[in-house]
């Protein structure tokens, strides 16, 4: 959510803005803000007439009933009767307005940065760099279902009987791998200095309008019937959340954070469901980066947060390329956002398994997340980026460092967390 003074004192560049993301039915939110706003700013200058004028008038009784004047005190009393029904009315009509305002405010996209690429979506991301080099071996990669398959390591018929389509057990070697695959990235992060949470799985929905898009929620969250409580489709939201309300010490800024949990998605829209594999499911786990720092260091965390996701990668043996997203492909609450992607030998081509964006000051306005400077309260940025979401990064690692006899290669990074295990065989 961006700041109404912009909206008051530049209308154009927020319209410039709604069109470079290619949102033009939205431009008229634009004037209707506006219009509100000047009647809420009216109503509010109405109520503090109000009561300065009640003020005065009690004032006035107190004296009159010193003096024993009863009677011109009861006239008067009459004038602050009908002051405070005008207030009740006026008070209703402050509430409205600002609700009216919040409503349509929530749905104007934040400013995106200058750097964002002009594009209607994401095919017209733009790469950045390569890291690795992208190797189409001379034998066959099977599908990643074919290759845990000769692992016994994929049942998704039992888990359509327990659960339906879109869920997964995962067994024995793989299921190994994928968690020593997440405990990798924990450590990874450590080892770079954050702070390492496992945060509540379930928000409440204030929360939730918070961190995301009202277009986001609605393909994305599961809500919990009877209850104000939504599944996290991601820890960021939850890790976001942590700070609703809260202000800061400067001192303690960047706040720097790697969060552990599972996530829940309901996967709508066009693209829908894998039926056979693991590349979209309805739940998945994943290790995710958080920072919350001073508006000027904000762009200087998000190139740090990236690079670390193409080191991990690299450690893991999985060639990968850098995409800056365009402005049509970034959710509303986006001020800059890269894809990494991962090489997919057997496609022979990149698929998504990060992201990483800044959102400015776009959430913590929305949940009043500031910190305490020499000038005041001011908003921190917040930003998030993927470190390691799997099963996705188990198809890249598995494709990447699977071996012509059908083994499967453990890079040196990832053997301790695999007992020393240089290789898994596979069952069949």
């Amino acid at each position: 959510m961006i700041d109404i003074k912009l909206i008051r004192e530049n209308p154009e560049l927020v319209k410039e803005n709604i069109k470079k993301k290619f949102q033009d039915q939205k431009l008229t939110l634009v004037d209707e803000v506006i219009e509100l706003d000047k009647k809420n700013r009216a109503t509010i200058t109405r109520g503090d007439e109000l009561r300065n004028e009640r003020k005065t008038l009690s004032t006035e009784i107190g004296n009159l009933m010193k003096q024993g004047k009863k009677d011109e005190a009861e006239t008067i009393k009459s004038k602050v009767q009908k002051i405070n029904e005008e207030l009740v009315e006026n008070e209703k009509l402050e509430e409205q307005y600002a609700q009216e305002i919040k409503t349509k405010m929530m749905k104007i996209p934040n400013i995106i940065d200058s750097s964002v690429p002009i594009g209607k979506d994401d095919s017209e991301n733009v790469e950045v760099e390569r890291f690795g080099d992208p190797v189409v071996p001379n034998f066959e990669v099977p599908h990643h279902a074919d290759i845990i398959d000769k692992f016994n390591g994929l049942d998704k018929e039992s888990a359509g009987r327990t659960s339906g389509v879109g869920f997964y057990y995962l067994i024995g070697d793989i299921a190994r791998l994928h968690e020593a695959m997440l405990a990798y990235a924990r450590d990874f992060m450590i080892n770079h200095n954050f702070t390492y949470c496992i945060p509540p799985f379930m928000i409440r929905s204030d929360v939730v309008n918070g961190v995301m898009s009202f277009a986001e929620l609605e393909a994305m969250m599961y809500k919990i019937e009877g209850e104000d409580l939504f599944l996290i489709g991601t820890s960021e939201h939850s890790m976001i959340g942590k700070f609703k309300g809260q202000i800061v010490k400067e001192e303690e800024l960047p706040i720097t954070l790697t969060s552990y949990s599972p996530c829940f998605r309901k996967e709508i829209g066009s693209h829908g469901l894998e039926e056979r594999g693991l590349y979209r499911v309805h739940q998945f786990e994943k290790q995710e980066m958080i920072v919350l720092c001073k508006p000027e260091d904000s762009m200087e965390w998000y190139n740090k947060l990236f690079k670390l996701s193409i080191e991990l990668f690299r450690n893991l043996n999985i060639p990968v390329r850098q995409l800056d997203c365009c402005s049509g492909d970034m959710a509303d609450l986006k001020v800059k956002s890269c894809d990494i992607e991962a090489w997919s030998p057997r496609q022979q081509k990149y698929f998504e398994v990060c992201s990483c964006t800044t959102m400015g000051d776009a959430q913590a306005r929305r949940l009043s997340i500031r910190y305490k400077s020499k000038e005041g309260n001011k908003l921190v940025h917040t930003l998030n980026n993927t470190v390691l979401a799997t099963p996705r990064a188990l198809i890249a690692f598995l494709e990447n460092n699977y071996n012509e006899d059908g083994s499967v290669t453990i890079p040196e990074a990832l053997r301790p967390y695999m007992g020393g295990t240089e290789k898994i065989i596979p069952k069949k």
